[in-house]
């Protein structure tokens, strides 16, 4: 045994040497394939992880300690009625409406608490590809019948890749499940205080990343309130902590206090408020005591699990594909040629390129855009449209932390296939 471990480690430091021994600096494909990865990593860590995986990561925590895994078990575990449990994973999705990467603490943290391999699976492919937002500006900047077919297609394939999930893992779920001890884990709260406690991170988390929809849109002119409602839900929940989360008054002021004399300091953003609001919230909850710690450390573990494989996943999609502002080692070029009519090639390309590719929310948009000019078949624009924002590199290294290979191999492997059939289905009747 200690052998092998010495040949594994003698291993990765050849390899790596080996690497960066031939590693082809001064070469322009080569350089640019780099600062591709760092940009993308750079916009990665700017517009997702400080407004969009933090308060993820609470709440992912917060569904470990404040939920009773009877309730999860209840609504999503294996024993629930199928109409229910497939409802609740599939609306829960779109009404998140978050990117493939943020919506893998929240998947983590109802699979662990008990939920089944198909309800959670649903949830995981629902939570990104069923986003409201991001069919409408489909249908608007791509076309109708495209924004109608990744609607259409994004809702069934939550329940079907759920259900096959289910069915290809019902003895191993059968066993992860009965071998879980059922708690409840809500202290003693009534469900709907619960609810209104999650609603309101939710809210939060949405609030803080809302993008404007354009001058003159009736989204810009809520918009233009978004720091004003952003205010509103945080002192709604920092009271919803005091009453019925047990956080002592003068820690919640005091937070409050900061967070507006930092306000004060950057008055023309959100961030910086945000985030000392999410530090002060780390802190209260780190030095408090019961369900406030291990809500601090459900939290913490998941962002220590999670971060590292999104940063790699990030920094190799970026220097594979590039999209920030060129091409990666990859040339765009060449997967512009690829996809081009509605061949089963073509459809399979834009599947297999899309589940690699990191798909900021929304961003796949204009880049479909940019396809299409080029030539890409309507076809295969749905192909990517359906696997694209569901899985990416980083998502999927996550995803095998949290369920293992074979689930996450057979979970990708569904996600592409149906993604292809509905693509050559969609290019042939169009």
């Amino acid at each position: 045994m200690t052998w092998n471990k010495e040949w594994k480690a003698l291993g990765w430091i050849v390899a790596v040497f080996t690497g960066v021994y031939f590693m082809p600096l001064g070469s322009e494909r080569f350089d640019g394939a780099v600062m591709e990865s760092l940009y993308l990593a750079q916009s990665y860590a700017r517009e997702h992880v400080l407004l969009c995986l933090l308060p993820a990561f609470f709440i992912a925590g917060a569904i470990g300690v404040f939920i009773s895994q009877g309730a999860v078990m209840k609504y999503l575990g294996a024993g629930a009625k199928k109409t229910l449990s497939y409802a609740v994973a599939s609306v829960s999705g779109s009404v998140l409406a978050v990117c493939s990467c943020t919506v893998l603490p929240l998947f983590a943290g109802i699979y662990r608490m008990g939920a089944g391999i198909g309800p959670a699976t649903a949830f995981l492919y629902s939570g990104p590809a069923i986003n409201v937002l991001a069919i409408i500006l489909t249908a608007r900047v791509l076309g109708i019948e495209l924004g109608v077919a990744r609607a259409v297609g994004a809702v069934i394939f939550s329940v079907i890749i759920g259900l096959l999930m289910h069915l290809m893992f019902r003895r191993e779920e059968g066993k992860r499940l009965a071998a879980a001890p059922i708690g409840d884990t809500s202290g003693g709260r009534a469900l709907w205080k619960n609810a209104v406690f999650f609603f309101l991170m939710v809210v939060i988390m949405i609030t803080a990343t809302w993008q404007n929809g354009g001058a003159g849109s009736f989204q810009s002119a809520v918009f233009s309130l978004k720091t004003h409602l952003l205010v509103a839900f945080s002192a709604i929940f920092g009271g919803v902590l005091v009453l019925w989360m047990n956080i002592r008054f003068w820690k919640v002021l005091s937070a409050a206090v900061l967070v507006f004399a930092s306000s004060l300091v950057a008055p023309s953003g959100i961030i910086i408020p945000f985030v000392v609001g999410m530090t002060a919230l780390s802190v209260i909850l780190a030095t408090g005591e019961g369900e406030s710690r291990s809500w601090f450390d459900s939290s913490f573990g998941f962002a220590k699990q999670i971060m590292p494989l999104l940063l790699f996943g990030v920094l190799v999609a970026g220097l594979l594909l590039g999209q920030k502002h060129g091409s990666g080692l990859i040339p765009a070029s060449w997967i512009e040629s690829a996809v081009g009519g509605n061949s089963i090639r073509a459809n399979l390309f834009a599947s297999v390129a899309g589940a690699f590719m990191y798909f900021a929310t929304l961003t796949e948009i204009p880049i479909l855009q940019g396809l299409i000019e080029s030539g890409m078949g309507k076809g295969p624009a749905l192909s990517l449209l359906l696997a694209g924002p569901a899985l990416s590199l980083p998502n999927m290294l996550v995803i095998r932390s949290v369920m293992g290979t074979k689930k996450t191999l057979a979970f990708v492997g569904l996600v592409v296939v149906m993604a292809t059939l509905s693509g050559i289905l969609f290019g042939a009747i169009v």
